[in-house]
């Protein structure tokens, strides 16, 4: 198992041992997944699962913290969903580089109650592993470049850590440049 300088206070544990930690997406995704890439989870006070209360808690530096958004946009009458991947100490550029990624005239966070039903997995810890599989993952390319990362786990109680280069090699990622600012 890895060492995480980025655990603070907590005890990681692979995450493949702990499908209790786990959404239901993503447990079955990291089954599927080669696991050449080091994943594993911290159990953590679901209350405290926003990112700066997380740090504050825990220990873990905020500069290796990295939020999932969903963003949803419409073109010619089709809602199209995507994951953007960027460092809590930055912000996408929905209306900017997501929306041309997504080829639609106006991108916006997708409604939570939308995006916990398409993804499965709860508001305040969705996570790129396990989303539906039509949808890109754009990964900033800072968070494609860290060493550690801690983002969600498909629940509120629990945190993956994970590598850049493990959200660089999910099925749909697409490293993006100035994704965030």
């Amino acid at each position: 198992m890895a060492s995480w300088s980025i655990a603070g206070s907590l005890t990681p544990e692979p995450a493949d041992r702990r499908d209790d930690l786990l959404a239901p997406p993503v447990s079955r995704a990291l089954a599927s997944s080669d696991g050449d890439q080091p994943v594993a989870v911290v159990e953590i006070d679901p209350g405290l699962a926003d990112t700066a209360e997380f740090c504050a808690a825990y220990g873990s530096p905020m500069d290796a913290s990295a939020n999932c958004v969903v963003v949803a946009g419409k073109r010619a009458g089709e809602v199209r969903y995507a994951a953007v991947m960027v460092l809590a100490s930055t912000r996408a550029d929905v209306n900017g580089v997501v929306k041309r990624l997504l080829d639609v005239r106006k991108a916006s966070f997708a409604p939570m109650g939308d995006a916990v039903s398409l993804t499965g997995m709860e508001y305040g810890g969705i996570t790129p592993v396990g989303l539906p599989e039509d949808w890109p993952v754009y990964v900033d390319r800072a968070v494609a470049d860290a060493p550690e990362l801690v983002i969600g786990s498909g629940i509120r109680g629990s945190k993956l850590l994970v590598t850049g280069r493990f959200l660089s090699s999910l099925p749909t990622a697409q490293i993006i440049e100035d994704l965030a600012h």
